[in-house]
């Protein structure tokens, strides 16, 4: 094995630079924790950027993927195959949607979702000025659709001009909405926690008043539970809390656990929107992939993992309210289930190094000043503890 300097060095040698990584180089992970290279444990709250929903090493789930791999990884989307008949009829039952589409990726499914929405329209008129509306301070992906919905200026500047007939409307505000929307609106699409943006909630209100504009207007409501969603909040998906059920919606990070793979579903009118030859993929819903989020949904029903959600998250935010009131710093907590965020009057960037590098606990941003809890769903309230307790030795140092 490299020394962990060596793995550093052929990284940056040889990997396309864009992103700025800490100097650490991890090895395995068990549970909710992840040894790196030299040995040292780390309990981690991000989760991978809240995949890992079933955490690490998962003996039940890491023997599906190995039975699978002895069976069959691939096949293309010519012909039918097993798993992914197991993986689409459990996720629509968990989703209540009617028809699913596999992707590689959230942002693939954020692609697949905005071709519905502009298929359906098109099918109503044959034009091709149809808008849809997102939100500002939104986060959806990377590539040129998905991108082009992403209300952040930083991440949009360098590669416009981006897809046209985009609005922007402000997150919880209906009446920005309103103001937008025409019989051009073929669509409105939203995370229901908005995650990269600093993890703000849709309110129940909106929610409800964007559903009924859609309604009016005949446009789709497209909500993005990328991160949100597979049980995070305490609810399968974020939506069911408030029974404000999409046209579209989209799913991927811990529907594979760390296999990826991502899915957009629709219902109603956007179930029979497209048709063959209107989108593709080669690796998307192939057998090895499907398998893995088959043995997700599985186990997420026999554990019990969206009680065990509520129940963690109940405990997390009593805890995180009480580390608020002890340092006037942190200005805000938001969040449900296990996706929380603490707003800090300072960057997040200094507390997230030294939490890894003086504490071994891994936590992440969002935005500027938010740190981002997305830990396993298997996490603890004992690992819970552990993380305030390691969180109050960082703010007592930093601040």
């Amino acid at each position: 094995m490299l020394s962990k300097q060596e793995y550093i060095k052929k990284t940056e040698k040889n990997i396309y630079k864009t992103y700025n990584r800490y100097p650490i180089v991890f090895d395995h992970g068990e549970g909710v924790y992840l040894y790196d290279t030299e040995g040292k444990e780390y309990l981690d709250f991000a989760a991978g950027i809240a995949v890992m929903g079933l955490g690490y090493h998962d003996k039940e789930f890491d023997e599906a993927l190995k039975n699978q791999v002895d069976k069959l990884l691939h096949t293309s989307n010519l012909f039918y195959n097993v798993p992914s008949v197991e993986a689409g009829e459990l996720l629509l039952k968990a989703s209540g949607m009617e028809k699913v589409f596999f992707t590689n990726s959230g942002t693939e499914a954020i692609e697949g979702a905005l071709k519905i929405a502009r298929r359906y329209a098109y099918n109503k008129d044959k034009s091709h000025d149809h808008e849809i509306i997102a939100m500002n301070h939104s986060f959806h992906g990377r590539s040129l659709g998905a991108l082009s919905v992403t209300g952040n200026d930083h991440y949009q500047e360098p590669f416009k001009p981006l897809i046209p007939g985009i609005r922007f409307a402000e997150y919880n505000d209906l009446d920005s909405v309103k103001a937008l929307m025409n019989e051009k609106t073929c669509g409105i699409i939203l995370e229901t926690i908005q995650g990269e943006g600093g993890i703000y909630p849709a309110s129940e209100e909106f929610l409800k008043g964007v559903k009924a504009l859609c309604e009016e207007y005949d446009a789709l409501l497209i909500l993005d539970e990328i991160q949100c969603g597979m049980g995070r909040t305490g609810s399968m998906f974020a939506w069911q809390k408030f029974g404000v059920k999409p046209d579209v919606m989209t799913t991927a990070k811990a529907l594979g656990n760390g296999v990826p793979i991502g899915a957009f579903l629709a219902t109603g009118k956007a179930a029979t929107a497209m048709v063959p030859g209107d989108h593709g993929t080669t690796y998307g819903g192939n057998p090895f992939v499907t398998a893995a989020a088959a043995k997700v949904l599985e186990i997420f029903e026999k554990r019990e993992i969206v009680k065990h959600v509520r129940e963690v998250g109940e405990y997390l935010w009593e805890k995180l309210e009480d580390i608020m009131a002890e340092h006037d710093v942190i200005l805000a907590h938001r969040g449900a289930g296990l996706i929380q965020g603490l707003e800090f009057s300072i960057p997040a960037a200094p507390l997230v190094e030294r939490a890894l590098l003086e504490e071994q606990l891994v936590i992440i941003s969002a935005g500027a000043n938010v740190i981002r809890m997305v830990p396993p769903l298997i996490v603890t309230k004992e690992q819970v503890d552990t993380m305030i307790k390691k969180m109050k030795t960082i703010l007592k140092e930093q601040i």
